[in-house]
């Protein structure tokens, strides 16, 4: 592996570092090892993400949308170094490098970076109560005084809608969406920069989908955090991303402002994708792509384009050569031969 990754790190240009963006991902690639025999030989590799980029702006949120399976929370937890080492690519947090950090640079840079995990339930200690929950990073890095502790949980948890007298409940006392309010807390607790939110709705009603998506907007605006928002419900990415990343087997193949993106999507996955979006009135006719097939395996991707297998408009280019990253308006970028004489 550690052949592969040398030769995997040669193969990107590293990027030089805007302040304008919190977050700079270059080439970004995570591969697990395929185990096989009695003596775990590795016989391959699935490539959950493999070669990743977009820049993300103070203060904005990035939809990330895409097929289960198609490595979205892989990039999440690859970009907060949750994942092990990356095997490839940048992670560029702040103008650092966030896999060149030692353990205590590390550390410090946890509080800076949170994550909001998909189910709320799971990632919840079931033997704290919520106020330790909320709290026990906050102790751990040492953010308030003893004296001020108490105070300042109160007024993180009345600032998610949770109140006072909660701190001594349990998660299993609690509705989903108040669970999800708890993980909001505790992420918020640390007074981050940058949240990964991992399809922090797909697990609640369609009504406490709405206040968790209110909520979130309403923290961005009140702390300027900055989003990472995965998630298949197109609707809520629409709704409240700046800009959106459309995924498929690994690679981001197009990205763009949001108006852009569903106003013209470029690429033919994006535009299956978009077809499936219910549209909220029974006499509406919708034009709905059905792809041919099954998603192929990450551990053994296809030639050329990754999507040839399934796409209408495939060409025997396509079939043989990886296309490229082109910018067919400004800031609207698509990885696709259909646009290579443009």
């Amino acid at each position: 592996m550690s052949d592969q990754r040398t030769m995997i790190e040669n193969e990107y240009t590293p990027v030089t570092y805007d302040p304008q963006y919190i977050l700079m991902v270059n080439a970004l690639k995570k591969y697990f090892p395929v185990k096989s025999g009695m003596i775990a030989k590795t016989v391959g590799y699935v490539k959950a993400v493999d070669g990743v980029t977009f820049n993300l702006k103070r203060g904005t949120t990035m939809g990330l949308v895409g097929e289960s399976g198609c490595g979205k929370t892989t990039t999440g937890r690859t970009i907060l170094r949750l994942s092990g080492e990356k095997t490839g690519g940048e992670v560029l947090f702040n103008g650092k490098e966030v896999y060149g950090l030692s353990n205590k640079e590390m550390r410090d840079m946890r509080t800076k970076m949170q994550i909001i995990f998909q189910d709320p339930f799971s990632s919840l200690s079931p033997r704290l109560p919520v106020g330790e929950i909320i709290g026990e990073a906050v102790r751990e890095h040492n953010l308030v005084g003893k004296a001020e502790f108490e105070d300042y949980i109160d007024q993180i948890m009345d600032r998610c809608g949770l109140q006072p007298f909660h701190k001594d409940r349990y998660p299993h006392e609690f509705s989903g969406g108040q669970r999800q309010r708890i993980c909001i807390a505790r992420a918020l607790a640390l007074n981050p920069e940058f949240v990964v939110c991992d399809e922090p709705v797909s697990a609640l009603d369609v009504s406490i989908q709405a206040q968790i998506i209110n909520l979130l907007k309403d923290l961005q605006e009140q702390y300027k955090l900055t989003y990472l928002f995965i998630s298949h419900d197109l609707s809520v990415v629409e709704h409240i991303s700046d800009t959106v990343g459309v995924m498929y087997l690994g690679n981001l193949v197009e990205y763009g402002e949001t108006a852009d993106i569903f106003r013209n999507p470029l690429h033919p996955y994006t535009k299956a994708l978009f077809s499936a979006i219910p549209i909220p009135d029974p006499d509406a006719k919708m034009n709905r792509i059905v792809l041919e097939g099954t998603i192929p395996s990450p551990a053994n991707p296809p030639s050329g384009c990754k999507f040839h297998t399934r796409c209408a408009n495939c060409m025997e280019k396509c079939k043989q050569e990886a296309p490229k990253q082109k910018e067919i308006e400004p800031g609207h970028y698509v990885v696709c031969h259909l646009y290579d004489d443009l």
